[in-house]
């Protein structure tokens, strides 16, 4: 993180979410207070999109109505995490400065009327941000109900990339500081080929829409480029807060829902890491898509508490089919946030909007009022979030690590891979999952990062692989690690080459074998493996084989038909003191569960054997440990945990029953304590 600056003064578990008063008169104001404290608030975001409201033009502010706000709420006990409204700048903004609007890829320039549409890269936009944060830092910074800082909203969402003339301009500057030539940028893009070679920086445009696909390498260089350029942006507005204010500075991420930022380095620079997540109501197992959102956002943060700054009470209204929240779901939800890390449980919003895009969002307050079952479980879920308060900065731990790498993604994502199956999302998903269902805690972790911690490290979808991430790898098997290896993984160096050696290049003594060719499979196509050992049971696989050539692997199972037939299919090597495994192909869900029960023995694991669609994570205090248990099944169910139940405030000797939905926190002293 950035700094040492301490969690935000709100007492307990912060509860709230986004409040947007200058939607509403000024009575209306009085009875949000007054509900806020029947539900439990004592934090709320406010200011988020106000930039039109605050400086009325250029360089002429009015504070009046959020001076009131402020005051407002602070008389009543509730803490304000002041937003910078960067994310919206005013209509008078784009009338002054046309060109600094966004250019899309096909050369569509946006119009004003939506969020998050400027140029990042533009002068006058860079010096808007600034102006206009400078002012409410200098004004707010030391008022008693401020607690936190929230800059900006969702950086790279709606809007990641630009093609604009300012951004083409900053992506040579970027370029010459990153290479200092052109002969290493020619090198490093591979620009021999197709003839693309640059003679002069000027040459050099943003990687836009052309006749057919671009240079790999350039769109890969224009991902970072963007994202460091965003990330500028957020440095510009951190460093004019901390010229006046001592609060911690935060922004939202969109951990696995948004892929233009590398949360790894943007964690670095906030005081204290923040997410929003919404469910996808195409996920039926949207509950695991939380956990794995989740367990992401703990592990950019390095496993401190963080802060879930917006989710929803209910439906949301941007997706295909807004699925509302069965009865019960906000309370899981909640619980399975704060499980997983989170010493905050923010929504958006506090008040239905009437009018505008989000009207038909869900909210804290909604369009029916508190006679409605989404204001009854608002109410319960403050009440219950009130009595967790011990809980805060108790932390999470896990022995599995799965490897997520933004750059790889990038790089992967791109056009003209060799089959339109091989998505990285769904590869981690897969592993993710079936961790989940096995019911082990997981941790996200970059290949370069120390993984000596951690019993088995997972690389479902690890495309982009640095030569010296490649040895970290190596080193950690060596001494004692184990690893899973996907296929499509370790093919390409930073620059999107293919390693010189051939595929996986780098990791072909710890895993023992040599990937010949790729072998991707036909729309619907399948293949069977068996067990090489002649066991009972054949395993389900489809999208992709390789031709492996193992040397010192043992082949644990082979193709029985496909391209690769009687080839090795997974491979399982020892060096050093651990054991690489090595997958060359996507299995289906009974064989990859079948697969990871070997893993599991070879790396120490045991599954905790729960029922299914039931979530305990235990987070590990200095007094105490907590069992938080999820059940997100229509019938109870039972669970083993030992200590004094939190909500209802009862012993439990050895077997905690769940309620069909239910959720519940058990506090065990440490003296008693066991690792999950």
């Amino acid at each position: 993180m950035a700094g040492d600056i301490e969690w935000p003064k709100v007492d307990g578990i912060a509860y709230g979410g986004d409040y947007s008063p200058e939607q509403w008169p000024r009575e209306i104001w009085h009875e949000d207070v007054a509900l806020m404290r029947t539900a439990g608030v004592n934090l709320v975001s406010i200011g988020i999109f106000s930039w039109a409201l605050l400086e009325t033009s250029e360089g002429v502010f009015d504070f009046a109505w959020l001076d009131d706000v402020i005051d407002l709420l602070h008389e009543n006990g509730i803490r304000v995490d002041l937003g910078t409204p960067t994310a919206a700048p005013p209509a008078w903004f784009y009338a002054a400065h046309p060109d600094a609007r966004v250019v899309t890829r096909d050369g569509v320039t946006l119009a004003h009327g939506s969020r998050g549409m400027a140029s990042h890269s533009a002068p006058a936009y860079r010096e808007a941000i600034v102006r206009i944060t400078d002012a409410l830092a200098e004004r707010y910074a030391n008022h008693p109900a401020v607690v936190m800082w929230h800059v900006h909203n969702e950086y790279g969402t709606p809007v990641g990339e630009d093609y604009s003339a300012h951004a083409v301009a900053a992506f040579r500057a970027w370029l010459q500081e990153r290479y200092g030539s052109l002969a290493a940028l020619n090198a490093a893009w591979g620009t021999a080929f197709w003839g693309q070679w640059y003679h002069a920086w000027e040459e050099i445009s943003a990687p836009a829409a052309s006749a057919s696909v671009v240079n790999p390498a350039q769109r890969l260089d224009f991902a970072r480029f963007t994202d460091d350029q965003l990330r500028e942006c957020f440095i510009l507005e951190r460093d004019t807060i901390r010229r006046h204010a001592t609060q911690p500075v935060t922004t939202n991420f969109m951990a696995n829902q948004s892929w233009t930022t590398d949360l790894w380095t943007w964690a670095r620079e906030v005081d204290i890491v923040a997410d929003d997540h919404y469910l996808w109501a195409a996920d039926r197992e949207g509950e695991i898509g939380l956990a794995m959102a989740a367990d992401l956002t703990r592990s950019v943060g390095a496993g401190a508490p963080w802060i879930l700054m917006e989710h929803s009470t209910s439906a949301v209204n941007w997706q295909p089919r807004n699925v509302a929240k069965r009865r019960g779901e906000m309370a899981r939800n909640s619980l399975a946030h704060l499980g997983r890390g989170a010493d905050a449980i923010l929504f958006f919003q506090w008040r239905a909007s009437r009018g505008g895009a989000e009207k038909f969002h869900s909210a804290m307050l909604p369009h029916a009022g508190t006679t409605s079952r989404v204001w009854r479980e608002v109410t319960e879920l403050g009440a219950t979030l009130a009595r967790l308060g011990e809980v805060r900065g108790s932390r999470v731990r896990a022995d599995v690590a799965i490897l997520w790498d933004f750059e790889s993604f990038w790089a992967q994502d791109l056009e003209w891979r060799p089959s339109v199956d091989v998505r990285h999302a769904e590869r981690i998903r897969q592993f993710y999952e079936q961790c989940w269902k096995d019911n082990i805690t997981v941790d996200f972790a970059l290949p370069g990062h120390d993984l000596g911690g951690y019993r088995l490290v997972i690389a479902p979808a690890q495309y982009l692989l640095r030569a010296s991430d490649a040895d970290n790898l190596a080193r950690y098997v060596a001494a004692g690690g184990t690893l899973v290896w996907s296929f499509f993984s370790g093919i390409v160096d930073e620059n999107d080459a293919v390693h010189e050696g051939g595929y996986a290049a780098p990791l072909q003594e710890m895993l023992g074998l040599q990937i010949e060719e790729f072998l991707p499979l036909r729309e619907d196509e399948t293949c069977r493996l068996a067990w090489s050992d002649g066991r009972d049971g054949q395993l389900g696989a489809d999208v992709w084989q390789d031709a492996v050539i193992p040397t010192t692997a043992e082949t644990v199972a082979r193709y029985l038909d496909g391209p690769a037939e009687g080839g090795a299919a997974l491979t399982r090597n020892e060096h050093g003191d651990g054991v690489a495994w090595y997958l060359s192909t996507r299995l289906d869900a009974d064989a990859l569960a079948a697969v990871m029960s070997e893993v599991y023995r070879d790396a120490g694991i045991e599954r905790s054997d729960l029922p299914d669609g039931v979530e305990v994570v235990t987070r590990h205090g200095d007094d105490a440990d907590y069992l938080v248990a999820v059940n997100h099944r229509d019938v109870p169910v039972t669970v083993p945990a030992t200590g004094r139940e939190m909500l209802s405030d009862t012993d439990v000797e050895s077997a905690l029953t769940l309620a069909a939905g239910g959720i519940a926190v058990v506090r065990t002293p440490t003296a008693h304590r066991t690792h999950n």
